[in-house]
């Protein structure tokens, strides 16, 4: 087993011999780059897109001020301080993880046996995973797929969020993995108060190396105290004997939103804010009902605004003087809130975070009446050239995830498809005009073959099986026919039955 101090001069040793100062020790080093990010712009960004997905908005914080003294903002409590969400964004992340991700992906090669044990692999749940991720790529930027072994000996993927991983690059595209540590929290007791535990994985090549965060400090977690259970893989022997296994890659395969990492809130914070802004204040403005009205006491019987004021709210009336020459009453100065100015602010925040988080609007213009192909496509141009630029970073992605599967099928026996071809086609969720392509796919007949025009009815789910279907029942009609005595080589006879030479007809 690595020493604590030997494990970092072994991992940063080069980090440090690229800038870090001489006079700092490798274990320091490590320290304060775990500082350094987890306070980071990048990493405060990647937490605020997950808060904002799970409708923890910036609003909630809101407070209402005034202009006080000196011309300087105070809080006002006594004033409505509504908070209203309205959350487009999230909806922003759904629309475009399901355009992309919404279907199953499907597998497509030259070796049946290969796609076969693919397809084991690739379950529903794999599905389920991969989508979540998609979502969790766009909320960060970026996301993490783990790839591990079930109690059961089951190769399966976990997903760990952008906010938790901080990745140690070899090259400046950010292609290759040095290695990378893991931040997250649990839960933990101090006599009997619960406390928050921070705790450190380092992932690197000689398996997962685990540490409790002490402030600042990094601190061997002393719980691990044998060789194997710091490796990915644990298997027993004949002799009962439990050893570790690791991978000859590091096991963290990186799924990115854009190849700058980029959250999509931070191209659209800015609007969503704007439009719970309007909402709250249009809300707090019709609450406001008793403030809409200035109004102006004349000549009134009591000692200040505050008691005129409850009196108003208590009573609904107040009691003014009316002496000679001084007449009491109330008068008003009415303040009209216009909520059409409203409308119109918040329809065009809206349309700016659709076009900017480039995604499309389903109550679309284009999409009234009977639209056409073209009509649909051209709402859809946004989101399909971003789905483009995430589906290629998806698609290395899978490059990586089909290594560990491959090395998986070789040791579990089921063979060696290194080097196998292999395509994964998303099927994108998006929205046709189902009577113009039936009408293209009946036109295709004859020009192209029954597979493909199959392949692209809008009925049809799965294709193979569908030609499978239409095979089955051409065999069916065909049993059918020759049952009821057709002959398809005669002129409307009957098998089993001649003419004789005068014309008619006898049993053979």
């Amino acid at each position: 087993m690595l020493s604590f101090i030997d494990f970092f001069k072994n991992k940063v040793s080069n980090l440090i011999s690229q800038g870090a100062k001489s006079c700092m020790s490798d274990k320091e080093f490590l320290e304060k780059e775990i500082a350094r990010w987890r306070s980071s712009p990048q990493r405060i960004m990647q937490i605020k897109s997950s808060l904002y997905y799970e409708n923890e908005h910036d609003i909630l914080k809101q407070k209402r001020t005034m202009i006080g003294e000196g011309g300087k903002l105070q809080i006002v409590e006594n004033l409505p301080n509504n908070r209203i969400i309205d959350n487009q964004y999230a909806k922003m992340v759904n629309q475009k993880a399901n355009y992309l991700l919404g279907k199953p992906f499907v597998v497509k090669g030259k070796n049946t046996e290969y796609i076969g044990a693919l397809n084991e692999v690739f379950s529903k749940h794999f599905m389920k995973t991969l989508k979540n991720g998609g979502k969790a790529a766009l909320n960060g930027g970026i996301a993490w797929i783990y790839p591990y072994y079930t109690d059961s000996g089951e190769l399966a993927f976990r997903l760990f969020p952008s906010y938790e991983i901080l990745p140690f690059w070899k090259d400046s595209e950010h292609t290759i993995l040095d290695f990378a540590v893991r931040l997250y929290l649990v839960t933990g007791y101090e006599g009997t108060t619960p406390v928050m535990i921070e705790k450190v994985e380092v992932y690197d090549l000689q398996g997962i190396h685990k540490f409790i965060l002490d402030g600042e400090t990094l601190v061997p977690d002393v719980s691990m105290e044998e060789d194997f259970e710091h490796s990915y893989v644990t298997t027993t022997k004949e002799n009962g004997e439990v050893i570790g296994l690791n991978w000859q890659k590091i096991p963290l395969i990186p799924l990115k939103y854009n190849d700058s990492e980029i959250p999509l809130l931070k191209k659209v914070k800015s609007l969503q804010d704007g439009i719970n802004l309007m909402l709250s204040s249009f809300e707090n403005q019709m609450q406001e009902d008793s403030r809409n009205t200035i109004l102006v006491l004349k000549n009134y019987e009591g000692t200040n605004l505050g008691e005129f004021r409850r009196n108003l709210a208590t009573y609904g009336a107040v009691k003014v003087r009316y002496d000679g020459e001084m007449k009491g009453g109330v008068e008003t100065l009415e303040i009209t809130v216009n909520a059409e100015n409203y409308k119109i602010i918040l329809e065009a925040f809206k349309k700016a975070l659709i076009e900017n988080a480039m995604g499309y609007d389903a109550k679309d213009d284009r999409l009234s009446g009977n639209p056409n192909q073209m009509n649909i496509q051209s709402m859809y141009s946004d989101i399909d050239l971003d789905a483009n630029d995430m589906e290629t970073e998806l698609q290395a992605a899978f490059e990586e995830i089909l290594w560990f599967v491959n090395v998986h099928l070789f040791n579990t026996g089921r063979g060696n498809f290194d080097g196998e071809e292999v395509k994964i086609i998303f099927n994108r969720d998006i929205l046709i005009n189902e009577t113009e392509a039936i009408e293209n796919c009946a036109k295709s007949m004859g020009m192209l073959s029954d597979e493909t025009v199959v392949e692209q009815h809008p009925w049809i789910e799965d294709p193979k099986e569908e030609m499978e279907r239409l095979k089955r029942q051409k065999e069916e009609e065909q049993t059918e026919f020759e049952r009821q005595g057709y002959n398809p080589f005669g002129q409307g006879e009957q098998l089993g039955t001649t003419k004789d030479e005068g014309g008619g007809t006898g049993e053979k």
